[in-house]
């Protein structure tokens, strides 16, 4: 199997696949041209171990077969096999990680027979031990296989290992981007839902204001002739109207209402109301307003009430509900500052980790429509909610 290296990869792989050569070069210098043949397969084995990790092992094994078949000694570059069968592990596809096992497994009998056997048979190696001493042979043998597999395996089960560290890291890897486009998805669902919520709230402002302005300028028509100042009454009240209609019309992005609804839309007036319901679902809430009150925009209100009240509704939800929580407004020349401060429980979830959750994508899209802002904040056991709502241009007393 081959696999797709970097340039920088595979240039280290040469690079060391080199250093082994020449490291190795003296001593199969020392010995004949089958020394050489056998050092320049290794070299080989080495430079393709993560390009094509059966390649490798296909040349690592003739070049072991040449030594053997030579009756060559074991020689430094024999190290080249440990890297290999690291490598069938490490990079090699299924049936190539296996075959690199089994080759750990059948070396190490090849070796000891060869080394054990075959080279004293044959006068290439000087015994120890007397040919009839079958029990000495015997345990040479077997220590000989321990230490050959034992060291063989170990170097498989090493790139295993590392195979399954970079598996790992790569499953948690896809499951980071799997959750970012998730919690993408849930934030612009929350999002979409919201500004069509939005535009629910503000089709009764917007068609009220046009129904005034209407009736107003139809009065005005037949009164110009015979009672100019009634006419004049009513331009300036379509005037003021108009204005206020205006403003809540900018709030729209690209008219987003996909339904209409018949209910009243809840303004500043309304918040004591909603405390009260939270009161009585057991919520100890605390409303102080600083500085005189200036005048809001319907939409604005609606902005005001909504991001306060889903607030409230994750302090119930996901906060401590055994001790108060605070509700501020504080009102300036250029407008209000909402601020809701709740305790947090002691195994609640940090801020983030639920993604779009607790309506938070909610709150800031009402704030950025009124052209304000949102801030979250946490510190300690406490957790702030600041939702800064200008006035309406032109409203401002």
């Amino acid at each position: 199997m081959r696999t797709t290296l970097s340039r920088g990869r595979l240039t280290t792989d040469l690079v060391l696949a080199a250093v082994f050569a020449l490291v190795s070069l003296p001593l199969a210098l020392l010995g004949n041209v089958f020394d050489l043949v056998a050092l320049a397969g290794f070299t080989a084995a080495l430079a393709v171990r993560r390009l094509s990790p059966g390649w490798s092992l296909g040349v690592a094994w003739l070049a072991a077969l040449v030594q053997m078949g030579t009756l060559r000694e074991l020689q430094l570059y024999d190290i080249a096999v440990l890297g290999v069968l690291y490598s069938t592990a490490a990079h090699g596809a299924s049936i190539v990680k296996w075959l690199g096992l089994v080759s750990a497994g059948v070396g190490s009998v090849v070796a000891t027979l060869y080394l054990g056997l075959l080279k004293p048979a044959l006068g290439q190696s000087e015994f120890l031990f007397a040919p009839d001493n079958a029990v000495a042979l015997t345990l040479w043998l077997g220590v000989t296989f321990i230490a050959a597999i034992s060291v063989l395996v170990l170097s498989w089960t090493a790139g295993l290992l590392v195979r399954a560290v970079r598996d790992s890291r790569e499953i948690r890897r896809r499951e980071e981007v799997a959750l970012r486009e998730r919690e993408l998805a849930e934030y612009r669902y929350v999002v979409e839902q919201e500004r069509n919520r939005i535009a629910r709230d503000m089709h009764d402002v917007v068609a009220h204001s046009l129904a005034v302005v209407i009736a107003q300028a139809d009065g005005a028509r037949f009164a110009a002739r015979t009672r100019p100042e009634t006419a004049v009454e009513a331009l300036g009240t379509i005037a003021g109207v108009a204005r206020g209609a205006l403003g809540d019309v900018r709030m729209l992005l690209a008219e987003l209402r996909h339904a209409e609804t018949d209910t009243p839309q809840p303004v500043l007036d309304d918040l004591e109301e909603l405390l009260a319901q939270l009161r009585a679902a057991g919520l100890e809430v605390e409303l102080v307003e600083r500085g005189p009150r200036i005048e809001l925009g319907t939409g604005h209100q609606i902005a005001v009430y909504r991001i306060v009240q889903e607030a409230l509704t994750n302090a119930l939800r996901h906060g401590d509900a055994d001790r108060p929580v605070d509700v501020v407004l504080d009102w300036e020349q250029a407008g209000v500052v909402a601020t809701v401060t709740n305790h947090v429980r002691p195994d609640a979830e940090p801020v983030g980790a639920r993604g779009a959750r607790h309506g938070i994508p909610g709150m800031r899209e009402r704030a950025q429509l009124t052209g304000g802002q949102l801030t979250i904040e946490t510190d300690d056991d406490r957790f702030r909610v600041i939702a800064r709502i200008p006035a309406q241009q032109g409203s401002t007393r």
